[in-house]
């Protein structure tokens, strides 16, 4: 028997809290070497600069992240409700810096994409999409500058990797689509929910994600309901234990696959942490706060790749015995997810038919499965499908763009080949 049918409660091993990767995170160049950007900062950080940096009282700090978080003010001097003397402590300690917005675009079905300039140089990008969708607004969030993880069918991954962005780069994505909007936390709700699954593994850059998570969820930021903020991940297990211990927020994992032949291949990092430690690790993070009822595995769909009829078989059998380890009815929700293609790909997205087909197996077998609606693909903003503009430090799009070459190469090739044939 696999290893990936066995009890995944049985077979996982405790594992250290550390950062679970062998990339190394490189440093971030702050807006400012002077200043503070206070777009850093969540509640506990603004209320300690403001009483140990400026000696101010706490309610201070209360009333700036109004200022920035509901009004969008980012000059002191606009800050009307503080008096003098703290506007020019605030000119002199601090500053708000947002993200500059390279180009939006729309999308012909309402969704909205954004490339924003991060960091001092400007010359690295990250793309942030908004999908509205029957009465809700959902925002698609970047971690990381490109993603070092190098999942095979993934948009993203073919930039490779050039740092963490800063707290402030995260939440300013959410601050920038919220003006945008015309957002007011608890009045004018363009903004429903935040997902963690733009560019990166968030969980590689774990104090500045959650720092931001922080402020979505605070009624001081953007009064987000943590179980509408949700964080995806390609299942850093450590790190992952340690998210269910510090947070409340919703938990979604990149399986698209059943079992770790096929998972291996598609998402190098299940070499490291097989599907029976990330099963587990699930489970966990649901036992350890009640208030999560359920976790999300999302499954992208390619033809001929995961998409057979056995393959959903050993998908819903997987779902059960998560089911079993945690007591949760429908603890294990499946989001089927077509591929959508991008330049360069060897990949297929899977015909409707086969997709329904897919999912009926799963919902006969009792499993809870969505199959996600494409948004955005005219416009590049669809899942997988975001690159934005990263200065690359693994070489990784330099190795793809050669490997595009070579193939260009060979079809030119074998099209030359076949026309000679034809015609002898």
């Amino acid at each position: 028997m696999s290893s990936h049918d066995d009890n995944p409660q049985q077979t996982a091993s405790p594992i250290p809290l550390k950062l679970a990767t062998d990339i190394a995170p490189l440093p971030v160049v702050a807006a400012s070497a002077r200043k503070q950007n206070l777009l850093d900062l969540d509640r506990a950080g603004m209320e300690q600069f403001f009483v140990g940096k400026l000696g101010e009282q706490k309610f201070r700090a209360h009333q700036v992240m109004k200022w920035i978080h509901h009004r969008y003010v980012t000059d002191f001097d606009g800050m009307t409700d503080l008096g003098k003397n703290l506007r020019a402590k605030l000119q002199e300690h601090a500053e708000v810096v947002v993200p500059n917005v390279v180009f939006d675009k729309p999308s012909s079905d309402g969704t909205h994409k954004w490339l924003l300039g991060m960091g001092v140089d400007g010359k690295n990008a990250v793309e942030t999409v908004y999908i509205p969708d029957k009465g809700r607004g959902t925002l698609c969030v970047s971690s990381q500058v490109g993603c070092g993880l190098n999942c095979s069918f993934c948009s993203t991954a073919t930039q490779g990797f050039n740092r963490n962005l800063t707290t402030a780069e995260i939440i300013g994505q959410v601050w920038v689509t919220a003006k945008h909007l015309g957002n007011v936390p608890a009045q004018i709700r363009r903004l429903t929910n935040v997902v963690m699954m733009g560019m990166g593994e968030p969980l590689l850059n774990y104090d500045n994600v959650v720092r931001a998570m922080n402020i979505m969820r605070d009624d001081l930021g953007y009064g987000l309901a943590s179980k509408r903020v949700t964080l995806s991940t390609s299942g850093l297990v450590p790190m992952m234990d340690r998210l269910s211990l510090e947070t409340e927020v919703a938990l979604a994992v990149s399986l698209h696959a059943p079992n770790d032949e096929l998972r291996g291949q598609l998402i190098p990092l299940n070499k490291k942490y097989p599907i029976a430690e990330l099963m587990a690790s699930c489970a966990r993070y649901l036992l350890a706060n009640k208030k999560r009822d359920s976790v999300t595995f999302e499954y992208t769909l390619m033809k001929g790749v995961n998409d057979q009829p056995e393959h959903a078989r050993q998908l819903a059998q997987l779902m059960r015995k998560f089911g079993n380890a945690t007591q949760v009815k429908d603890a294990g929700k499946v989001n089927l997810i077509p591929f959508n293609p991008f330049p360069g790909t060897n990949y297929v997205r899977t015909e409707e038919a086969e997709i329904r087909a897919f999912q009926k197996i799963l919902l006969d077998a009792g499993v809870l499965t969505m199959v996600r609606r494409t948004r955005g693909d005219d416009i590049d903003a669809a899942c997988g499908q975001l690159k934005g503009q990263v200065l690359d430090k693994t070489r990784r799009n330099a190795e793809f763009r050669k490997s595009l070459q070579a193939k260009s190469v060979q079809d030119r090739g074998d099209s030359t080949h076949e026309s000679k044939h034809a015609a002898a």
